[in-house]
């Protein structure tokens, strides 16, 4: 078989490393492995792969995958060419949908099917090699807006932003995991004057914290290890626009102090510099933390707070506005029956009432995924129930007295691993049963 192309291969695991680059060797022209993302850029630079398989964890007891969702987003960035596939020990589809979202070609999951993992590389190679990587940039003015719902909370937080998106006021927006939170903030953006120039994000959740600080204004080459190149910060890319901050109560407090003085000054300057650049931002932040009660702890500065909190904005969670959840699944449907090119599919009445009945402890980001997955699940026109994958709690009166031994742990299991968002370790934990356990039992019943 002929060989093509440069895979660059990213995994602490070194056990790892020599395992799969002995596999994909026989399949690239040149296989190229990395011990950390720390020499990602400039190996880039100097190696210039076509695809980089990339894990999403590189320090020991972490498994949120946010490294990986970084450094992802370095490589979209500087290199929009190259395909990257996410590599991880972790089931997570929240994680793998946040990930697809950042650009990401594809997902696969340790321990990995060899023959899987090939095609995937391939195919990311080929896709890499047809057409040029679209571009992540969207005029805001053009997207289409938000979707409030018929709740009177969404509908007097509509009230709220359509009388402050036009000003240049600081907006706080906190709610649950899943709430919507970005969208809400994109929304404020795209009613905004600065409309025209793009929104920029920055997830502080998802950024190391030795990043931190270039990530926010920016570093001089040279300033510190791996700074190869002058490189702009978050903030100074937002200027005349909107910075959106999320996850802000992740933020250290000699960060905040920092953030606190650029916010006050107009100004920030680059790590490695003394040269102050004026900038002029709108600046949404978001959080599902009670900044108020980290503020009294200590743990927040209050000063801060205070500046960034002019509009407070709360979006309730799902389960507190139920009549928004059928028309967000009739949306989610028609979005994800066009994708996967399934016309005519419809909801039974069934699944609406098992809809309507779920607690939504993931919110809309649960909602979202539930839809899309019953749209890929269905064989025919009509979702019902069984698509859906929903189970209630245990303690719920739906168990009824005929219900085996191992139906109750499937489905004790099943609402864990749901409520948890798919993180098995976590999953593990509140249940009291090791890890192997976890991965032998959700094999047995087919989870």
């Amino acid at each position: 078989m002929s060989k093509k192309g440069k895979l660059l291969i990213v995994d602490d695991n070194t056990n790892i490393l020599s395992a799969v680059k002995m596999l994909t060797e026989n399949y690239f022209e040149k296989v190229i492995t990395l011990d950390s993302p720390k020499s990602l850029v400039s190996t880039i630079q100097t190696e210039s792969p076509d695809v980089i398989l990339l894990d999403m964890n590189f320090h020991a007891g972490i498994n949120t995958g946010n490294e990986g969702i970084f450094w992802l987003n370095e490589v979209n960035n500087k290199f929009p060419k190259i395909k990257v596939v996410l590599f991880t020990a972790y089931a997570d589809i929240d994680l793998a949908v946040r990930a697809m979202k950042d650009g990401a070609y594809d997902f696969i999951v340790k321990p990995w099917n060899n023959d899987k993992l090939i095609e995937t590389l391939q195919n990311a190679y080929n896709e890499g090699r047809e057409k040029k990587k679209p571009s992540k940039h969207n005029d805001t003015a053009n997207e289409s807006p938000m979707f409030w719902g018929n709740s009177p909370e969404m509908l007097r937080i509509k009230n709220i932003v359509e009388r402050v998106a036009a000003t240049d006021a600081n907006i706080m927006i906190t709610g649950e995991n899943g709430t919507g939170k970005e969208v809400l903030a994109r929304e404020i953006h795209r009613l905004s004057s600065r409309r025209n120039n793009e929104m920029i994000s920055l997830d502080m959740g998802a950024i190391p914290e030795t990043l931190f600080e270039s990530e926010l204004f920016g570093h001089k080459k040279g300033a510190f290890t791996d700074a190869h190149s002058d490189r702009m910060g978050k903030m100074e890319a937002a200027n005349n626009s909107t910075l959106f901050m999320d996850e802000i109560g992740n933020m250290p407090l000699h960060l905040q102090a920092k953030l606190l003085t650029a916010l006050q000054n107009r100004n920030i300057t680059r790590l490695g510099t003394n040269s102050p650049i004026n900038i002029d931002i709108r600046l949404i932040t978001a959080t599902n933390r009670n900044l108020f009660e980290m503020a009294e702890k200590a743990e927040f500065r209050q000063d801060l707070l205070f500046r960034i909190n002019t509009i407070h904005i709360n979006i309730p969670p799902l389960r507190n506005r139920k009549e928004d959840i059928i028309p967000l699944a009739e949306m989610f449907l028609k979005r994800y029956s066009e994708k996967y090119k399934k016309d005519n599919i419809s909801i039974s009445k069934s699944a609406e009432d098992r809809l309507m009945n779920h607690r939504w402890d993931g919110n809309i980001r649960e909602l979202q995924h539930t839809i899309e997955k019953a749209v890929i699940m269905c064989d025919d026109n009509v979702i019902n129930p069984e698509h859906l994958g929903l189970y209630q709690s245990v303690s719920s009166s739906s168990y009824d007295n005929g219900s085996t031994l191992e139906d109750v742990e499937r489905r004790t299991i099943a609402e864990a691993i749901n409520s948890n968002n798919g993180n098995l370790s976590l999953v593990a934990q509140k249940l009291g049963i090791t890890r192997q356990t976890l991965y032998n039992k959700i094999k047995r019943y087919g989870l």
